[in-house]
């Protein structure tokens, strides 16, 4: 069984799988492309990911440009909070930005599909976070927005997060929106 939880963005798709559990521990069903796709995740995904961070990192606001890429994101161990910034220019939710708690408890889902931004904030000690992706990586298409960008406003649940070099100088929105193929 798997359920989609209501979202304010369209194209971003949060799903609440069905946890089979017991004092052994619990089984999960983490994709299945029929059933995911009557949902609205109807992408070929072509690259698995997997990071772990510590609590407090926060990783993003990235995309990739051509072709773009989907993301199917999962937290197997801890708790992120996980957000998605609609980069498509013409959309009537251009820079907002939505989010959900991932946990290896719920096991929720984010989609983030091709023209949003995304990120997600270390909310317990240790997260691992897997991601399932429409394209293969290509560091000359990467490219980001400031996490802390006063006109999106994301409330990142982390009050001094510890950021990578290149997030610290991503510029804001405003910056290169002209740049933007969506």
């Amino acid at each position: 069984m798997l359920e989609r939880l209501p979202t304010k963005l369209e194209g971003v798709v949060l799903l609440g799988p069905t946890v089979h559990g017991d004092e052994r521990g619990f089984m999960v069903e983490t994709y299945r492309r029929d059933l995911w796709a009557e949902h609205g995740v109807e992408v070929e995904f072509v690259q698995h990911n997997h990071s772990r961070s510590s609590v407090g990192t926060l990783r993003g606001l990235h995309f990739q440009t051509e072709p773009g890429q989907a993301k199917l994101v999962r937290c197997p161990r801890g708790k992120i909070f996980d957000v998605a910034v609609d980069l498509r220019r013409d959309s009537p939710t251009y820079g907002q930005w939505e989010a959900a708690v991932l946990d290896d408890l719920a096991h929720r889902q984010l989609f983030v599909p091709v023209g949003f931004g995304h990120g997600f904030a270390v909310l317990s000690e240790v997260a691992d976070v897997c991601y399932q992706v429409s394209s293969v990586y290509d560091p000359a298409t990467e490219r980001g927005i400031a996490w802390d960008d006063p006109d999106v406003g994301v409330d990142w649940q982390v009050s001094e997060p510890l950021l990578s070099e290149r997030d610290k100088s991503a510029p804001r929105l405003a910056e290169i929106a002209d740049e933007l193929p969506w």
